[in-house]
């Protein structure tokens, strides 16, 4: 076993035939690197059968400056100590994952791995037939089934604009940016699970994907979310003054607090209620496996919320607290309005009013998950039935079951 004292003790001085024998591999190396040098400098010479584009080729790459590109690889750091890895505005090197700052980001990495799955592998067959029979579903059924198609094709190609033209950009830890990636995969399965959806029912494409501006109550999440995309996926954006980086804040309490924490909710609700009554079971498989992936966006974005006011707590000011609150609520407002527009009549049962106790029972959770006051106390969740598969209340450990009873897409029970 190798004990770190051996490498403390101080230099002894070394016998003659000991340091005769240590500058030997140094000799060794030093000229298989010389031998090494001289056959890359030959490969770059200009031979008599290379092309005039090979030849151009050759003596653009003697104009290398390989030392700009190490620079903007390395930042200001030479070897990265965790300290470095930062949240936001860290000047460590992006591309050294270890050691890891934040085991709880690798983890939810690994956990998204585990959770691939495709939208072919669901079976679409009994939806298709329950779709195109005249007394397959009731009107407000089919009402539901289209609103939420439309409303989630477009919300999760927005999530996905979002980290890639910016999230990515400006969150600086690389074990974050590993999630960001396999989230940012996700979502662009999810907008192909809707396709897959759309295109098996044989539905109006033109109407499912346009509803983001025709229809009111989707139209106005949708804008609510771009207003807080618009500033920070402008290229020249950068973190690090105050306010800048409160902008990247309230971008990421709109996405996983509001998007993906509460916008989502209300659909996920009417779709799986249907599943549960053998309704569209294959559409309402799709949206469970989406609802797994969609937790653990939830816990990774609150993680990280709350880990940039740990390492920035100038931010997260009185005024800055009473913006998020307000998101929240806003989102939350606007989900109600969604929900009255998707069920003007009870259906599923359930009905517009007790979707709205479940949208502020969600609220408060969001509120108290980054650390601020309940708006709307006392409120209870109106579905129990919610709690299995939804599991609001033990999010942090929702990956802790699911990963070992089914892994890479296996075949959801509605037990």
């Amino acid at each position: 076993m190798l004990s770190w004292d051996e490498f403390d003790k101080e230099d002894q001085p070394a016998t003659p035939a000991a340091a005769a024998q240590s500058a030997q591999p140094a000799q060794a190396n030093n000229a298989l690197n010389d031998q090494a040098s001289s056959a890359v400098e030959d490969a770059r010479q200009v031979n008599a059968d290379d092309s005039d584009a090979v030849a151009r080729a050759k003596a653009a790459l003697d104009q290398l400056d390989i030392q700009e590109g190490l620079d903007d690889l390395e930042g200001a750091a030479a070897r990265v100590q965790v300290g470095d890895k930062q949240m936001i505005n860290a000047r460590a090197d992006l591309n050294q994952l270890v050691p890891f700052k934040y085991d709880w980001a690798w983890q939810k990495y690994l956990d998204g791995c585990a959770n691939h799955w495709m939208p072919q592998e669901v079976n679409m067959t009994a939806d298709i037939a329950l779709w195109k029979s005249a007394d397959g579903l009731t009107e407000d059924e089919r009402r539901i089934v289209k609103r939420n198609l439309g409303f989630f094709s477009t919300a999760d190609s927005l999530v996905a604009n979002n980290l890639v033209l910016a999230v990515y950009r400006l969150i600086t830890n690389p074990e974050c940016r590993q999630y960001i990636l396999r989230q940012a995969f996700e979502e662009a399965i999810h907008t192909h699970a809707y396709q897959y959806c759309i295109e098996s029912l044989g539905m109006d494409e033109g109407e499912i994907f346009n509803m983001y501006h025709e229809i009111p109550s989707v139209a106005k999440k949708a804008a609510w979310g771009l207003k807080y995309t618009r500033a920070i996926s402008d290229p020249t954006f950068n973190t690090g003054t105050v306010e800048t980086d409160k902008e990247l804040l309230r971008n990421l309490i709109a996405y996983y607090c509001v998007l993906e924490g509460v916008f989502f909710y209300c659909g996920f609700t009417q779709i799986l209620s249907m599943g549960r009554r053998n309704k569209m079971t294959g559409v309402a498989e799709q949206f469970q496996y989406i609802l797994r992936d969609e937790s653990m966006h939830l816990n990774f974005g609150i993680d990280v919320i709350n880990q940039i006011k740990i390492e920035n707590p100038h931010l997260w000011d009185a005024q800055m607290k009473d913006e998020a609150t307000q998101m929240i609520l806003q989102g939350t407002q606007l989900e109600i309005e969604y929900a009255r527009d998707t069920m003007p009549r009870g259906v599923l049962g359930m009905n517009a009013a007790m979707m709205e106790d479940y949208l502020k029972f969600i609220a408060n959770r969001r509120l108290t998950q980054i650390g601020l006051k309940e708006e709307y106390p006392g409120t209870s969740n109106p579905f129990p039935w919610m709690s299995e598969i939804m599991d609001l209340k033990k999010e942090k450990n929702f990956f802790e079951t699911r990963v070992i009873e089914y892994q890479t897409g296996g075949a959801l029970s509605w037990d």
